[in-house]
């Protein structure tokens, strides 16, 4: 954590400001331990560099997991393509250069896209639930306009009307309420400032997807069990998949894979046989281990909008499902 971060910061509480009492710095200026206060005296912890605003286990400790396991999977740099880098500036529409603005990164993860918002030379205040965050700061520590925060995006620990972007990609379906979880990111935005965000989509579709006939049961396995268990699943049916795509086709075999639960990337990147076998534990791990997978249909994400009172919005089938965006009048 830098100094620069505290005056970005709001109690989740009241609102209040906070301030600092550092115990470890680095070198660097880094300020590795110590403790936040409220004007109301609400205490926060700060812990290996980045300030926490929430219990140490909570609904998102799967992702916790996930991400220390494959904390470089999906990087652009392990997958030496431009995947994330493409996605971010596609789905975002924001220009390369972005000096002066400060964007909000609401789900770190990894930090697979984390790397690229902070590339535009904005600053960057980038949070997650989970402890994951500390996979992004790792993945990332190059990058000194980036800030990290584990947070909660119901209670977002950042002043209001302050930030001139955020976005939110692969993160509302994972929340108890994805409505309230959108609805947390707008008092962010001052006037003219974008938020863009994606989520599952929830249509006739849906109805194949075998991860919903397992959550019932997997949601209930600790994490790392379930790996164990995601692990040899793919490991058995991901050669018999192999050969129906040869023999169907990419398209007809990929939606026996989602049939069968399986993530399967053979066909959608060209990447070496070993970094798509990765992908396709990774997101097959992350379809049936989160506490929470909401998915909502086009009418309602539009409803969402509708009801935010933003400007120039945009509601469309996107990389996740559904992709939404809109600006603060």
């Amino acid at each position: 954590m830098r100094n620069a971060l505290i005056e970005l910061l709001a109690c989740p509480e009241c609102r209040g400001r906070l301030s600092l009492s550092p115990t470890a710095t680095e070198s660097d200026g880094e300020i590795e331990e110590g403790t936040l206060t409220c004007t109301s005296n609400h205490t926060f912890p700060v812990r290996g560099g980045i300030p926490r605003f929430v219990p140490r286990e909570n609904y998102a400790d799967s992702f916790g997991f996930q991400w220390k396991r494959f904390a470089r999977t999906q990087l652009d740099d392990e997958l030496l393509q431009p995947i994330s880098r493409r996605r971010f500036f596609a789905e975002t529409r924001w220009p390369e250069r972005l000096s002066g603005q400060v964007i909000v990164e609401a789900g770190a993860g990894a930090g697979r896209f984390t790397s690229h918002a902070a590339s535009t030379g904005a600053t960057v205040v980038s949070f997650d639930y989970s402890e994951a965050i500390d996979v992004a700061r790792r993945n990332n520590r190059s990058r000194p306009n980036v800030h990290y925060l584990q947070a909660d995006i119901r209670q977002i620990p950042l002043r209001h009307s302050s930030f001139d972007k955020v976005y939110c990609f692969g993160v509302l379906q994972h929340t108890p309420n994805p409505k309230a979880s959108f609805d947390a990111l707008l008092p962010l935005l001052r006037s003219g400032g974008e938020v863009v965000f994606d989520i599952y989509r929830l249509s006739w579709k849906t109805l194949f997807a075998g991860k919903y006939y397992l959550r019932p049961i997997t949601t209930r396995i600790p994490p790392r069990r379930l790996f164990g268990l995601v692990s040899s699943y793919v490991r058995l049916l991901y050669p018999l998949l192999g050969m129906l795509h040869r023999v169907l086709g990419g398209g007809r075999a990929r939606s026996l894979s989602a049939v069968l639960a399986i993530v399967d990337y053979r066909g959608v990147f060209r990447l070496p046989t070993d970094r798509l076998y990765a992908l396709s534990v990774l997101d097959t791990f992350d379809g049936l281990s989160p506490a929470h997978d909401h998915p909502q249909t086009i009418g309602a994400v539009r409803a969402w909008l509708r009801d935010s009172h933003l400007i120039d919005i945009e509601v469309k089938p996107g990389f996740n499902g559904i992709e939404g965006r809109g600006t603060m009048p």
